[in-house]
Protein backbone atom coordinates (compact mmCIF):
# COMPACT_ATOMS: atom_id res chain seq x y z
CA UNK A 1 0.00 0.00 0.00
CA UNK A 2 1.69 3.51 -1.02
CA UNK A 3 1.95 6.58 0.85
CA UNK A 4 -1.34 8.27 -0.96
CA UNK A 5 -3.71 4.89 -0.51
CA UNK A 6 -2.86 5.12 3.20
CA UNK A 7 -3.34 8.72 3.66
CA UNK A 8 -6.51 8.56 1.68
CA UNK A 9 -7.66 5.17 4.62
CA UNK A 10 -6.95 7.28 7.23
CA UNK A 11 -8.91 10.41 6.27
CA UNK A 12 -11.79 7.93 5.23
CA UNK A 13 -11.62 6.72 8.87
CA UNK A 14 -11.37 10.19 10.40
CA UNK A 15 -14.43 11.16 8.91
CA UNK A 16 -16.46 7.75 9.25
CA UNK A 17 -15.84 7.76 13.01
CA UNK A 18 -16.77 11.58 12.84
CA UNK A 19 -20.05 10.73 11.36
CA UNK A 20 -20.30 7.82 13.42
CA UNK A 21 -19.58 9.64 16.55
CA UNK A 22 -21.90 6.56 18.87
CA UNK A 23 -19.27 4.45 17.53
CA UNK A 24 -16.47 6.13 17.66
CA UNK A 25 -13.78 4.80 20.45
CA UNK A 26 -12.51 8.04 22.98
CA UNK A 27 -8.82 6.81 22.64
CA UNK A 28 -8.17 8.84 19.00
CA UNK A 29 -7.42 5.57 17.60
CA UNK A 30 -11.00 5.12 15.06
CA UNK A 31 -10.91 3.04 12.57
CA UNK A 32 -8.05 1.17 11.11
CA UNK A 33 -7.48 2.65 7.64
CA UNK A 34 -5.81 -0.98 6.27
CA UNK A 35 -5.16 -4.43 7.83
CA UNK A 36 -1.16 -4.06 6.85
CA UNK A 37 -0.95 -0.29 7.65
CA UNK A 38 0.08 -0.83 11.17
CA UNK A 39 3.43 -2.56 12.52
CA UNK A 40 2.41 -5.56 15.12
CA UNK A 41 3.24 -3.74 18.30
CA UNK A 42 5.86 -6.08 20.79
CA UNK A 43 4.48 -6.59 24.24
CA UNK A 44 5.39 -4.48 26.93
CA UNK A 45 7.87 -6.07 29.46
CA UNK A 46 5.82 -7.06 32.96
CA UNK A 47 5.81 -4.37 35.06
CA UNK A 48 5.86 -1.62 32.72
CA UNK A 49 3.93 1.17 33.79
CA UNK A 50 1.04 2.06 31.60
CA UNK A 51 1.11 5.00 29.09
CA UNK A 52 0.29 8.65 30.68
CA UNK A 53 -2.94 9.72 28.61
CA UNK A 54 -2.38 12.82 27.40
CA UNK A 55 -3.67 16.54 28.87
CA UNK A 56 -6.66 17.68 27.26
CA UNK A 57 -7.19 21.45 26.72
CA UNK A 58 -10.25 23.02 27.68
CA UNK A 59 -11.77 22.34 24.42
CA UNK A 60 -10.94 18.94 23.94
CA UNK A 61 -12.51 18.51 27.33
CA UNK A 62 -15.45 20.42 26.36
CA UNK A 63 -15.89 18.24 23.40
CA UNK A 64 -15.76 14.96 24.74
CA UNK A 65 -18.30 16.04 27.56
CA UNK A 66 -20.52 16.62 25.10
CA UNK A 67 -19.82 13.34 23.21
CA UNK A 68 -20.34 11.64 26.50
CA UNK A 69 -24.00 13.07 27.00
CA UNK A 70 -24.77 12.09 23.41
CA UNK A 71 -23.68 8.48 24.13
CA UNK A 72 -25.59 8.28 27.45
CA UNK A 73 -28.86 8.87 25.76
CA UNK A 74 -27.94 6.25 23.24
CA UNK A 75 -27.01 4.00 25.69
CA UNK A 76 -30.03 4.21 27.42
CA UNK A 77 -32.11 3.81 24.46
CA UNK A 78 -29.75 0.39 23.72
CA UNK A 79 -30.68 -0.68 27.02
CA UNK A 80 -34.53 -0.09 27.41
CA UNK A 81 -35.25 -0.89 23.87
CA UNK A 82 -38.15 1.81 24.60
CA UNK A 83 -39.04 3.30 21.29
CA UNK A 84 -40.92 6.04 22.54
CA UNK A 85 -39.62 9.78 23.42
CA UNK A 86 -37.27 12.06 21.40
CA UNK A 87 -34.86 10.31 18.52
CA UNK A 88 -31.51 11.81 18.95
CA UNK A 89 -29.83 14.51 18.09
CA UNK A 90 -26.09 15.67 19.24
CA UNK A 91 -23.90 18.10 17.45
CA UNK A 92 -20.46 16.36 17.61
CA UNK A 93 -16.74 17.90 17.75
CA UNK A 94 -14.14 15.73 17.72
CA UNK A 95 -10.30 17.02 17.60
CA UNK A 96 -8.17 14.51 16.51
CA UNK A 97 -4.14 15.21 17.10
CA UNK A 98 -1.49 14.34 14.92
CA UNK A 99 0.41 11.97 17.00
CA UNK A 100 -2.90 10.37 17.51
CA UNK A 101 -3.22 9.98 13.66
CA UNK A 102 0.40 8.57 13.10
CA UNK A 103 -0.40 6.40 15.78
CA UNK A 104 -3.60 5.14 13.49
CA UNK A 105 -1.15 4.46 10.76
CA UNK A 106 1.26 2.64 12.89
CA UNK A 107 3.66 5.18 13.93
CA UNK A 108 5.48 4.14 10.03
CA UNK A 109 3.72 6.89 7.65
CA UNK A 110 3.88 10.23 7.88
CA UNK A 111 0.18 12.07 8.00
CA UNK A 112 0.31 14.77 5.17
CA UNK A 113 -1.45 17.66 7.81
CA UNK A 114 -1.05 18.48 11.56
CA UNK A 115 -4.64 17.94 13.89
CA UNK A 116 -7.92 17.38 12.48
CA UNK A 117 -10.87 18.76 14.15
CA UNK A 118 -13.69 17.18 13.06
CA UNK A 119 -18.19 18.16 13.32
CA UNK A 120 -20.94 16.42 12.61
CA UNK A 121 -24.96 16.29 13.77
CA UNK A 122 -25.53 13.04 14.25
CA UNK A 123 -29.01 12.18 13.83
CA UNK A 124 -30.41 8.85 14.44
CA UNK A 125 -34.37 7.68 15.07
CA UNK A 126 -35.28 6.51 18.15
CA UNK A 127 -37.32 3.78 17.12
CA UNK A 128 -34.49 2.26 14.89
CA UNK A 129 -32.14 2.20 17.80
CA UNK A 130 -34.79 0.05 20.13
CA UNK A 131 -35.69 -2.25 17.04
CA UNK A 132 -32.08 -3.07 16.53
CA UNK A 133 -31.86 -4.49 20.00
CA UNK A 134 -35.05 -6.17 20.11
CA UNK A 135 -35.95 -7.54 16.59
CA UNK A 136 -34.66 -10.58 15.81
CA UNK A 137 -33.35 -8.86 12.10
CA UNK A 138 -33.29 -5.07 11.64
CA UNK A 139 -31.87 -2.88 9.45
CA UNK A 140 -31.05 0.79 10.67
CA UNK A 141 -30.62 3.15 7.76
CA UNK A 142 -29.74 7.08 8.63
CA UNK A 143 -30.49 10.07 6.97
CA UNK A 144 -27.29 11.67 4.89
CA UNK A 145 -24.96 12.82 7.88
CA UNK A 146 -23.15 15.91 7.48
CA UNK A 147 -19.54 15.97 8.31
CA UNK A 148 -16.86 18.45 7.59
CA UNK A 149 -13.01 18.28 8.57
CA UNK A 150 -10.40 20.86 9.04
CA UNK A 151 -7.04 19.47 8.16
CA UNK A 152 -4.22 22.18 9.78
CA UNK A 153 -0.90 22.28 7.33
CA UNK A 154 2.24 21.32 9.19
CA UNK A 155 3.99 24.94 7.82
CA UNK A 156 2.10 27.88 7.76
CA UNK A 157 -1.24 28.56 5.80
CA UNK A 158 -4.80 28.53 6.23
CA UNK A 159 -6.29 24.92 7.41
CA UNK A 160 -7.90 22.14 4.48
CA UNK A 161 -11.77 22.24 4.67
CA UNK A 162 -13.22 19.29 3.50
CA UNK A 163 -16.70 18.28 4.01
CA UNK A 164 -18.85 15.31 2.91
CA UNK A 165 -22.15 13.00 3.58
CA UNK A 166 -22.36 9.59 4.69
CA UNK A 167 -25.90 7.76 4.69
CA UNK A 168 -24.97 4.92 7.00
CA UNK A 169 -26.82 1.09 7.10
CA UNK A 170 -26.24 -1.03 9.38
CA UNK A 171 -27.98 -4.58 9.84
CA UNK A 172 -28.49 -6.28 13.15
CA UNK A 173 -29.41 -9.67 13.94
CA UNK A 174 -30.22 -11.08 17.40
CA UNK A 175 -29.07 -7.02 18.74
CA UNK A 176 -25.49 -7.65 17.18
CA UNK A 177 -24.42 -5.53 14.22
CA UNK A 178 -23.74 -8.04 11.21
CA UNK A 179 -23.00 -5.79 8.24
CA UNK A 180 -22.48 -2.42 7.58
CA UNK A 181 -21.98 0.47 4.30
CA UNK A 182 -20.72 4.09 5.30
CA UNK A 183 -22.30 5.12 1.66
CA UNK A 184 -20.67 7.95 0.96
CA UNK A 185 -22.09 10.65 -0.97
CA UNK A 186 -21.06 14.14 -2.12
CA UNK A 187 -17.56 15.57 -0.86
CA UNK A 188 -15.75 19.06 -1.25
CA UNK A 189 -12.56 19.78 -0.65
CA UNK A 190 -9.54 21.31 -1.82
CA UNK A 191 -7.46 20.86 -4.89
CA UNK A 192 -4.73 19.23 -2.87
CA UNK A 193 -7.15 16.88 -0.81
CA UNK A 194 -9.63 16.04 -3.47
CA UNK A 195 -8.25 13.77 -5.81
CA UNK A 196 -7.77 11.33 -1.84
CA UNK A 197 -11.22 11.92 -1.09
CA UNK A 198 -12.73 10.76 -4.38
CA UNK A 199 -10.54 8.09 -5.40
CA UNK A 200 -11.24 6.45 -1.47
CA UNK A 201 -14.88 6.92 -0.89
CA UNK A 202 -15.19 5.46 -4.34
CA UNK A 203 -13.07 2.51 -3.45
CA UNK A 204 -15.12 2.10 -0.47
CA UNK A 205 -18.76 2.63 -2.58
CA UNK A 206 -17.66 -0.33 -4.63
CA UNK A 207 -15.87 -2.90 -2.27
CA UNK A 208 -17.01 -1.82 1.48
CA UNK A 209 -13.54 -1.89 2.69
CA UNK A 210 -14.29 -0.07 5.92
CA UNK A 211 -17.80 -1.85 6.50
CA UNK A 212 -16.20 -4.23 8.40
CA UNK A 213 -14.44 -1.95 10.66
CA UNK A 214 -17.95 -0.25 11.54
CA UNK A 215 -19.74 -3.80 12.34
CA UNK A 216 -17.12 -3.94 15.38
CA UNK A 217 -17.22 -0.10 16.40
CA UNK A 218 -20.88 -0.28 16.52
CA UNK A 219 -20.47 -3.99 18.42
CA UNK A 220 -17.57 -2.72 20.58
CA UNK A 221 -20.12 0.76 21.56
CA UNK A 222 -23.26 -1.30 22.77
CA UNK A 223 -21.24 -3.66 25.12
CA UNK A 224 -18.06 -2.61 26.40
CA UNK A 225 -18.55 1.24 25.90
CA UNK A 226 -22.19 1.06 27.15
CA UNK A 227 -21.51 -1.10 30.15
CA UNK A 228 -18.01 1.95 30.58
CA UNK A 229 -20.72 4.70 30.62
CA UNK A 230 -23.00 3.15 33.47
CA UNK A 231 -20.33 2.28 35.39
CA UNK A 232 -19.01 5.86 35.85
CA UNK A 233 -22.48 6.99 36.68
CA UNK A 234 -23.65 8.00 39.94
CA UNK A 235 -25.55 5.19 41.72
CA UNK A 236 -28.65 5.34 41.11
CA UNK A 237 -29.36 7.38 38.38
CA UNK A 238 -30.53 6.04 35.13
CA UNK A 239 -28.27 5.79 32.20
Amino acid sequence: MNHGSIATAALLALLASSGLSFAAEESGTAASPAPDAAAPQAAAPAGTPAAKEPKLTPEEKAEKEARKECKKTICDILATRDPNGDDVACDITKTWREEDITKMLGGKISWLWGKAVCQSKLEIKRADLAKAMSEAEYEVALEPQKVSCTLAQKDKGEPYEVKLTLSPKVKFKDGKATEANINWGEASAPLFVYPLIYAGTGLDNQTNVLGPQVVHMVNEFATRKCAQIKAELPHGTPN
